[in-house]
């Protein structure tokens, strides 16, 4: 079966053997370690018994690691719900993305934490700011998220860069810090393009002094072309569906490995703005070094909340939903019980695979056991 971990198993010790041994490193040898790991059973077991034919199946323990592409479903789907909980029903949203060019994209894969810093700050202070001044939202505060992303569509790749999505107007708040009014934007325009681009790069330039990092940026590095793009998304709901895959996951997923043998690696790709799916093979050391450029230094929070948004904001979200409503004149619909209500998705139940009727967790294990001599593999249960 291909699968990151088996690209990992397979590339993973010659690449650590050759890994300095650093501070910096020890996320790297960490992750690794337990995505390799991960469901084989040397992290421990879950028994699982089934309630038709009562048949007994055990399954390996999971890494958890944020890194883990066979981890990250329940999470994805959890953070889904959660994020779009937090768009205003009723209102247009935009997603704003802030890259850098490729001269500054070596000093923030050699320097992760204080250069994803630099990199989230600057983009949302420039935001801010710039929304401020624009006439639709003066004297309002924004309330958005941001998601940082290291790699584009080939995982080989690297390209840092941020998404936002930002609804589309700001709240007026009293002086005690509670909302009062909403102020909305067109539909088709949220800040002005060009005082983003520059206000932002400098405020990039700003944050890398401050983190010792600007001596280190090429001086041609500022004269490039600073690329920040700002779409509509409708409601929201489908940029949010996009992005939630890459909060609990890094780079490719199992299904687009497609070949692992000892000495290269065959993944698959679909370019931007294109439906083809092409087939790069690289060598394993090439696999290697291309997923952990993406990993991320211990305890880096990749998701962040500005605004209104955030978790000690006097504004609650509950609150400005209600005057977004009433701006919109929905709040005597929405009282009414007549408008439709979000339907709760049924957590999916493991499944026995030779009856297919649901399982009960019965013992975990916590100590290493060999699947295979308890006659069941991983690979006898499935969650449909």
């Amino acid at each position: 079966m291909t699968s990151l971990a088996a690209a990992l198993r397979e590339h993973a010790p010659q690449y650590l053997r050759g890994l300095q041994e650093s501070q910096a490193n020890v996320p790297i040898r960490k992750t690794l370690s337990a995505i390799m790991r991960c469901r084989t059973g040397e992290l421990g077991g879950v028994q699982w018994q089934c309630d038709g034919c009562r048949r007994t199946h055990w399954t390996g323990r999971s890494c958890g690691n944020r890194h883990c592409a066979t981890c990250g479903a329940e999470k994805t789907q959890a953070w889904l719900d959660k994020q779009s909980g937090k768009l205003l029903v009723g209102m247009h949203h935009f997603m704003v993305t802030f890259t850098v060019p490729q001269e500054l994209r070596e000093v923030l894969r050699t320097h992760r934490r204080e250069g994803y810093e630099a990199l989230m700050k600057a983009s949302s202070a420039a935001l801010t700011d710039v929304a401020s001044t624009t006439k639709a939202l003066r004297g309002c505060k924004l309330g958005f998220f941001g998601v940082l992303h290291t790699w584009g569509r080939d995982p080989m790749v690297y390209h840092p860069h941020v998404h936002y999505v930002v609804p589309g107007g700001g709240v007026e708040l009293d002086k005690s810090g509670k909302p009062t009014a909403w102020k909305q934007t067109p539909t088709n325009f949220l800040v002005h393009h060009g005082t983003l681009i520059t206000v932002y790069k400098a405020k990039l330039a700003d944050a890398l002094r401050e983190s010792g990092l600007y001596d280190l940026v090429p001086a041609q590095a500022w004269t490039k072309k600073f690329v920040v793009d700002i779409e509509a998304v409708d409601d929201g709901r489908s940029v949010v569906a996009y992005l939630a895959p890459y909060v609990h996951r890094v780079a490719v997923s199992d299904h687009r490995i497609k070949h692992v043998d000892a000495d290269s690696v065959t993944y698959q790709y679909m370019p931007s703005k294109t439906h083809t799916l092409l087939t790069r093979t690289v060598t394993g050391q090439e696999f290697m070094a291309g997923f952990t450029q993406h990993i991320l230094p211990k305890g880096f929070r990749k998701v962040r909340y500005h605004g209104w948004m955030t978790s000690n904001s006097k504004a609650r979200l509950e609150e400005i939903r209600v005057i977004v409503w009433m701006a919109l004149g929905w709040i005597y619909w929405l009282a009414s019980g007549h408008a439709p209500r979000a339907k709760s998705k049924a957590v999916p139940a493991f499944r026995c695979s030779h009856c297919h009727s649901p399982m009960q967790v019965c013992e975990v294990v916590f100590q290493a056991v060999c699947l295979q001599q308890l006659n069941q593999p991983p690979a006898t249960i499935d969650s449909s």
